[in-house]
């Protein structure tokens, strides 16, 4: 697919010795780097170990299938001996994350999105649309598995491009459901049913919950999981409290809305990730049903269902509350 490879002399010499390190995490480290031909990139240095290993594979193996203008693009890779790095596009306006959590001195005030809201639904148009491009547009249908701000990064122009293909999976366009051998994704975000088959079956509505989840963390501005929570109290899902406010007809009660078209955004998003969020997979919309939701008017669209996940304590397993809170459901219906 023209993805080039480069030795790691080659990478030491494009990240000047790694000056400028972009960021880190658990796979490595990403600097900034300069082609021959002055063409600024991202480079990804993985961390030595099996799991990165794989992820690499994958990565190279997703992502070279791809090219839509909301899809990072991978202009070539290294593999050294042990050594593996990652060569991508350079985002100059960085991850989503950074953008959309609101930060104030005092804890019970918040500030407007820094992006105001018109740019909001326009990037979230333009991560469906990525998305909707992996799971219909490619001949093999790639399923992401970690759709999440910090995986979504904003070029010059604040357009939106989905990155970060290590967990992601490979399947044919014809198949619905997709066989795992172990769960994946970030806490927060993840499926009900990649950790518990009970929900049903793994699919591309998997990365639709994803998506809901961070629509719902754009237009709240916090993280939807408090990592710092220890009591069962505490709502684990925030949308449980942005829900009611729409069941009762109230003002959503979000800073930074200054217009009745501010709010009519605000309200259409919210209500298109509360759809994606259903903890069945067959109750959520396609990705293109999301798209069509988010291009037409807050009125038209129709109430979802009332999200029934709450928080399990801190030190309770993930999928074991998974299927605590299914066994309660099956209990009440």
């Amino acid at each position: 697919m023209g993805i080039k490879r480069y030795s790691f002399s080659d990478v030491k010499k494009m990240t000047d010795s790694f000056k400028i390190k972009l960021g880190e995490g658990g796979y490595g480290s990403v600097y900034k780097g300069k082609l021959l031909n002055g063409c600024s990139v991202a480079v990804k240095i993985l961390n030595e170990s099996k799991e990165n290993g794989e992820e690499f594979i994958n990565e190279v193996a997703s992502i070279s299938k791809t090219s839509h203008v909301n899809i990072v693009s991978l202009l070539g890779f290294c593999l050294d001996g042990s050594r593996k790095a990652l060569v991508y596009e350079f985002m100059s306006n960085g991850s989503l994350e950074k953008y959309i959590h609101k930060k104030s001195a005092d804890k019970n005030k918040t500030t407007s999105p820094p992006l105001g809201w018109d740019r909001l639904n326009q990037i979230a148009i333009g991560i469906a649309r990525g998305l909707e491009y992996l799971h219909k547009g490619c001949n093999t249908r790639i399923l992401h598995f970690d759709i999440k701000p910090h995986n979504i990064l904003l070029d010059e122009t604040y357009r939106p491009k989905i990155s970060d293909f290590g967990l992601a999976k490979l399947s044919t366009i014809d198949e619905s459901i997709i066989s795992m051998s172990n769960a994946r994704g970030t806490v927060g975000y993840v499926a009900p049913e990649v950790f518990n088959k009970s929900f049903g079956g793994v699919s591309h509505k998997s990365d639709v919950y994803s998506y809901g989840m961070m629509l719902l963390e754009m237009v709240g501005g916090q993280k939807n999981i408090n990592v710092e929570a220890s009591r069962s109290s505490e709502l684990y899902f925030p949308h449980l409290v942005i829900y009611k406010k729409l069941e009762q007809g109230n003002d959503l009660g979000l800073d930074g809305i200054l217009s009745g078209e501010e709010n009519e955004i605000a309200k259409r998003m919210t209500m298109v990730a509360l759809w994606c969020i259903q903890t069945i997979p067959s109750h959520r919309p396609t990705i293109s049903r999301v798209i069509d939701m988010l291009l037409g008017s807050a009125d038209s669209l129709e109430m979802p269902p009332k999200p029934f996940l709450s928080s399990p304590p801190r030190s309770t397993d993930f999928s074991t509350a998974m299927s605590q809170s299914f066994d309660s459901l099956s209990c009440s219906s």
